[in-house]
């Protein structure tokens, strides 16, 4: 027979009962999320911040598309695979990757990677005794939180606008710093490659605490600032650096570990290896 509605353009019927059109229609996948705990708890976020004094971020679980973008050649020539990673897990938009404190962008990596691939993480080690470059198998679950109000534990002062003051006793100065964001991750890693190509001196200690202190003795102008660094004691220098990895809030990173070739036991941090998001399998 022929189909003379088809011929003619007159509307079908659809003869099918109600439960055959439900089975034909396509699924809806929803995709997991969880909630992962800052370091910083909002603390350092300024108001107006989307993260502004909260605790919580909330993460979509990974993805096929998400593994995409991890192993997009462009991108991570870019060296942005990571990022565009985030910003596609984060489930508030209004929140951008950069502007998220390092320790919290740090938190959310980690628990993207155990909902994604599991907590274990085997990666290669160099025995801080003996040399020999050793697989290591760590467990992410072990990576514990360092608390944003961790300062109180060491002599330094936190100020009205949430950044610390440290005394520097050789220069007998009180020298105010910040949190890094990733903002300024990257654009030291675009300094440090610059640099490179164009084959000058390695400056990332200065670069670093260019970004880091915000006054000097009270003092806010960036050309003091600049001079003070370029002419700081290298003894309060180490001070500076060392008392601020103290004091962010983080991932403590470390963990046990016992190297197979010599028995040495130790502490070593977890590395963030080429196959942290790309396991072999």
């Amino acid at each position: 027979m022929r189909n003379n509605q088809g011929r003619f353009g007159a509307p079908s019927v659809d003869n099918s009962s109600p439960a055959q059109q439900q089975t034909e229609q396509p699924l809806q996948f929803v995709t997991p999320t969880e909630f992962v705990e800052l370091p910083s708890k909002g603390f350092f976020y300024p108001p107006g911040h989307p993260l502004h004094d909260v605790s919580t971020v909330e993460i979509r679980h990974m993805t096929a598309k998400d593994e995409d973008i991890l192993t997009s050649v462009a991108l991570l020539k870019k060296g942005i695979a990571i990022e565009r990673f985030l910003e596609n897990i984060i489930v508030d938009k209004s929140v951008r990757v950069n502007d998220l404190i390092i320790g919290d962008k740090n938190a959310i990596i980690i628990a993207a990677r155990i909902n994604g691939y599991g907590s274990e993480y085997e990666a290669g080690i160099t025995c801080p005794s003996c040399a020999s470059s050793v697989n290591f198998r760590f467990d992410l679950h072990e990576c514990n939180e360092i608390p944003y109000d961790v300062y109180k534990e060491h002599d330094v002062t936190l100020t009205e606008n949430r950044t610390f003051m440290i005394h520097l006793e050789r220069s007998d100065l009180d020298v105010e710093v910040r949190l890094l964001n990733g903002t300024d991750e990257l654009e030291l890693s675009q300094l440090a490659d610059n640099r490179r190509k164009k084959k000058l001196p390695e400056s990332n200690l200065t670069d670093q605490l260019k970004r880091l202190i915000v006054a000097v003795g009270g003092k806010t102008d960036a050309g003091y600032i600049n001079s003070f660094i370029q002419n700081m004691p290298a003894m309060d220098s180490r001070k500076l650096r060392g008392t601020y990895q103290k004091i962010i809030p983080n991932i403590d990173m470390r963990q046990n570990f016992v190297c197979s070739s010599c028995g040495h036991e130790g502490e070593v941090n977890v590395p963030f290896g080429a196959n942290f998001f790309w396991p072999q399998q």
